[in-house]
């Protein structure tokens, strides 16, 4: 798998390639990304291409990757002990849930046959919420549960309330106001009394 991520050559073309495939994907999706549409953007042969990489979603890879380590760099956080706890991490969550919404809407298909495998982007995420919830612990924010289940159980909701929200369609300030809902109910029984 790690060979067939690396690219053959990298070069000032190589990067032309994945900027005129992000420029496709933000104007017509990821699901209708070929080799041929780049090569018509940027007028060079197949050969410029495969000289750089081995296929379409290697490039598509790259491109999402970019677009969520733009998203991951927007999250940080740094809580305010005098602020309501829950409105910080809700603002975190509605913006968290903002960008990966036109993100999946363009690489709808592509997330969910890759990014919903991958175990580094897992990984990152259940980390990310376990340090949220150890910190919701350590200022008494929160019943004493076990982060482990409560880290899983909230990235199962995020994932997938936005896997639905953009699976169906429904608009971002409808789903805004859905997951606000949710989330307030989700959060009223982890506060503690």
């Amino acid at each position: 798998m790690a060979e067939k991520n690396n690219k053959l050559m990298v070069d000032e073309m190589s990067e032309k390639i994945i900027q005129a495939a992000e420029k496709l994907v933000t104007s017509q999706g990821a699901y209708t990304m070929t080799v041929r549409k780049v090569l018509q953007e940027l007028n060079i042969t197949n050969r410029v291409f495969y000289n750089r990489f081995h296929n379409i979603d290697q490039v598509l890879e790259i491109v999402y990757e970019k677009k969520i380590l733009k998203m991951r760099e927007s999250l940080k956080e740094n809580f305010d002990p005098e602020k309501d706890f829950f409105e910080q991490v809700m603002n975190v969550l509605e913006r968290t849930l903002l960008m990966s919404y036109e993100v999946k809407q363009k690489f709808n298909h592509y997330v969910f046959e890759h990014d919903s495998l991958s175990r580094r982007n897992y990984e990152w995420w259940i980390s990310e919420i376990k340090k949220l919830v150890e910190y919701a612990k350590s200022r008494d924010y929160i019943k004493d549960v076990d982060s482990d289940m409560l880290s899983y159980s909230i990235w199962c909701f995020c994932r997938g309330y936005n896997a639905d929200a953009v699976g169906r369609n429904i608009s971002i300030e409808d789903a805004l106001k859905s997951f606000r809902c949710g989330f307030g109910l989700f959060f009223d029984g982890l506060r503690k009394a």
